[in-house]
């Protein structure tokens, strides 16, 4: 039987995408803040990494989406947090607010 992936589409194409990992991306960036923004053509997510007891963060990644692009990937999102939820049980959030900035993980504040 065929895989679904490998079958042809009209003109003969098919439907299979070959997608390469460059060496450099491969260990991902880890991101414990995302800032999500839009303008009427786009969105821009913004991945931060903040450390604990520190005023300042960095943008470690920012992906700049099509409307419709950031709505297949929310709901590509979602299916997967429904899938891992069945599998590893819900994942419970704290408070749902945003947070206040700087952000404090619970470590020493910074004093000069």
């Amino acid at each position: 039987m065929e895989d679904q992936n490998n079958k042809k589409k009209p003109g003969g194409k098919s439907g299979k995408l070959n997608i390469e990992m460059p060496e450099e991306l491969a260990g991902g960036v880890y991101s414990n803040l995302a800032v999500v923004t839009h303008s009427q053509t786009e969105f821009v997510l913004d991945f931060i990494q903040v450390m604990p007891g520190t005023p300042k963060a960095k943008v470690r990644s920012r992906i700049v989406l099509a409307p419709q692009h950031a709505k297949r990937v929310m709901k590509a999102l979602m299916g997967n947090v429904s899938k891992f939820e069945s599998q590893h049980g819900e994942i419970v959030v704290g408070n749902t607010e945003e947070p206040a900035f700087p952000v404090n993980f619970g470590g020493p504040q910074g004093e000069a």
